[in-house]
């Protein structure tokens, strides 16, 4: 679907009436058009919200190299590493950060509490009509590795706090309070469990392999709520086949899960469908960023969230 005033002075693409309707009114002299990806894209447009999380590389490429007039990419996704480098020059991409930070908090927060409290266990025993009390592990008093220092890390850090739990960060660079990645060999050993929430670049591609892995101690517990590919599935696979190490993943490589891949069936596993983020208060944040995204431009003021190469 396509609507187009051609008096239009900036072209602003939305993906859905949703959209429309959450970003509201603006200013004369911005014309707001809809592109959910069917047919031909506007090519008037010079500010467009892709679809969220649009994985299909072929349209995504199509659609920029049809926007000749495009001078910003506005995700709604955190993660941007589907689009980093396949940008034109003289185009801002945008993610949005500090839309998910909160929600995707509260997904580790459940999973972690899920896994300790032994939840599934007692799905299970419900199911069954089973009534079989077990003692139980607790967050209170847990050291809590947080990899990455975002907006998402400092959400999921007042939260562990709030639960007795010591949480400690992890960026690419060291900064009061913050650890840098380098530091991972001397920080693994003592801790009860590992949360990842880093963007995919180069440089966390692979991060937590075999020797990860082996550096933490037994019976600790991986959270991945950043992307699949972050973590050696293989080698995770094996850990937790051992029994040696838990795992909660929101996350997976490859995603989505092949139905003969074998983490359905790995034990000491929690496993959601990458849902982290997916909640009702999502879209309002979304647009409310959308909207001052698009006021900024208009006005000829800064952008914020720029995602540079290599973020």
């Amino acid at each position: 679907m396509c609507l187009i005033n051609l008096s239009t002075v900036t072209v602003i693409c939305l993906p859905d009436v949703g959209a429309v309707k959450l970003v509201g009114d603006l200013p004369d002299g911005l014309e707001v058009v809809i592109w959910d990806g069917a047919g031909p894209p506007p090519a008037a447009v010079e500010f467009w919200v892709p679809t969220y999380m649009l994985a299909d590389a072929t349209q995504r490429d199509a659609a920029l190299a049809a926007m000749p007039e495009l001078r910003v990419v506005q995700l709604v996704s955190a993660g941007a590493e589907v689009w980093v480098g396949r940008i034109p020059p003289g185009v801002l991409l945008c993610d949005g950060r500090g839309i998910h930070g909160g929600s995707t908090a509260e997904w580790v927060l459940t999973a972690i509490l899920a896994v300790l409290r032994e939840f599934p266990r007692f799905i299970l025993d419900q199911q069954a009509r089973r009534w079989a009390p077990v003692i139980t592990d607790e967050l209170a008093g847990k050291h809590v590795l947080v990899v990455g220092a975002g907006d998402l890390g400092e959400n999921l850090a007042t939260r562990l706090r709030a639960f007795g739990a010591s949480p400690v960060l992890v960026a690419r660079r060291a900064r009061d309070g913050v650890h840098a990645v380098g530091e991972l060999p001397g920080l693994l050993p003592a801790v009860d469990i590992v949360v990842l929430v880093v963007p995919l670049t180069p440089e966390t591609t692979g991060l937590v392999d075999p020797a990860f892995l082996a550096a933490l101690p037994d019976g600790a517990l991986l959270v991945n709520a950043s992307r699949g590919p972050v973590v050696v599935t293989d080698a995770l696979v094996a850990e937790l086949s051992s029994g040696r190490l838990r795992a909660a993943l929101d996350v997976t490589d490859p995603e989505p899960l092949p139905e003969d891949h074998p983490l359905w069936t790995a034990p000491n596993l929690l496993l959601t469908p990458h849902v982290g983020g997916n909640v009702r208060g999502f879209p309002k944040r979304a647009y409310r960023l959308v909207r001052e995204q698009i006021l900024r431009y208009a006005a000829g003021e800064p952008l914020l969230n720029v995602v540079r190469d290599g973020y």
